[in-house]
């Protein structure tokens, strides 16, 4: 059995399919890519028993079909030193040696059984699957815009992932971990059903690493299964189950005061001043004015302080706050616009982050819990 590919197009595949194996596993196959050829096409595929990935492409001078199973780890590192090129392989199918020849060298490595590879199987389900098509680019976007809130608390495994809240004509992401929540609404899909699923973290991060841009994804769901399939990838997982927190609750119904700030000074300057936080409590001090914030930090064991002062619109009275200075750093990453938007009713109510315009047919809204502060 042979094949010829180009190198490039391999690792990147390879690479990708890669990200669904664990780094320690109990079963010693699940360290392989199952390798499958089938009129001309290349399939590759890699488990973790919860989730499988398999990537296609085309190669050439494949006169057999078969399958087998080859180390990952070592494959994607060949191929990662290979400059763009064709590569052989040929797979002696009694001893399982497979030999890759390129245009300088020639490299050897065993391979195993095919059949061995454990195949992943959907949990028996009830469910009337909800099937719908939903572009890359709208699932990275709720993706990207979730994925830092979510929560990594064994004791709350609901919370360790995206909340997939479907309703027939929008889809609302949601993440969590109590200190922090993400609400993102798009709307541009259109499921005509309704269903809350949660995907688990891992899934969702290596969804938004492999998906290609501008594609549409075919997807189907039940409360315990979901499946991502365009032409080069089929990525099925299993779900998180039980009820996710109703996070409708804990958005503020009345946050009646209002800052306004340059959402890149602000960041800059939480930057700054957060290098001088006690690294073990993570606390940034704001004190809210009407034409500017003054945000301050200390780490008061190794005496190192840092104060800065950042103009602002703000209509309330004077109010200090405490803001965790790495979260903070992240919704300011998250939201894109220029401007930068902080609904506040007190110190002791969590603040409401949105962007001063949201992009069409999407809404963002972030909460952050305040942390206690003694004095400014």
């Amino acid at each position: 059995m042979k094949f010829v590919v180009p190198s490039k197009t391999l690792y990147n595949y390879a690479s990708g399919v890669s990200k669904v194996i664990n780094s320690k596993n109990a079963m010693t196959i699940l360290n392989s890519f199952l390798v499958e050829l089938n009129d001309g096409t290349l399939s590759l595929t890699a488990s973790d028993i919860e989730s499988a990935l398999t990537a296609r492409m085309a190669v050439s001078e494949c006169p057999e079909n078969g399958k087998f199973c080859i180390d990952a780890r070592r494959l994607v590192e060949l191929l990662k030193e290979f400059s763009e090129q064709p590569i052989l392989f040929e797979i002696n199918q009694e001893t399982l040696e497979v030999t890759i020849t390129t245009n300088n060298g020639e490299y050897s490595m065993m391979a195993t059984d095919g059949d061995q590879f454990p195949q992943y199987t959907k949990e028996p389900c009830e469910d009337v699957p909800l099937e719908m098509t939903i572009n890359s680019d709208v699932l990275s976007k709720g993706i990207e815009n979730t994925i830092f809130a979510v929560g990594t608390d064994d004791f709350r495994p609901q919370m360790k992932g995206i909340l997939f809240d479907i309703s027939a004509d929008c889809i609302t992401f949601v993440s969590t971990d109590t200190r922090k929540m993400v609400k993102y609404v798009s709307r541009e899909t259109e499921p005509g059903s309704a269903l809350r699923v949660i995907v688990p973290a891992k899934t969702a991060s290596i969804l938004k690493a492999i998906l290609p841009k501008e594609t549409e994804i075919k997807t189907i769901l039940t409360s315990k299964s979901a499946t991502f399939e365009c032409d080069e990838y089929t990525f099925n997982s299993r779900l998180i189950n039980g009820p996710y927190p109703d996070y409708t609750r804990v958005i503020p119904k009345n946050n009646p005061y209002e800052m306004k700030v340059d959402r890149s000074r602000f960041l800059n300057a939480v930057r700054r001043v957060g290098i001088f936080v006690d690294p073990g409590y993570g606390m940034e001090k704001f004190k809210f004015t009407n034409d500017h914030v003054i945000l301050k930090s200390s780490d008061t064991g190794m005496l190192n302080a840092g104060n800065e002062v950042v103009d602002c619109e703000y209509q309330g009275p004077e109010m200090v706050m405490g803001f965790n200075a790495p979260f903070l750093v992240e919704i300011c990453n998250t939201i894109q616009s220029d401007e930068l938007r902080v609904m506040l009713s007190d110190p002791t109510r969590p603040g409401v982050f949105l962007p001063s315009e949201d992009e069409e047919n999407t809404e963002l809204l972030i909460l952050l819990m305040p942390m206690n502060v003694t004095e400014f």
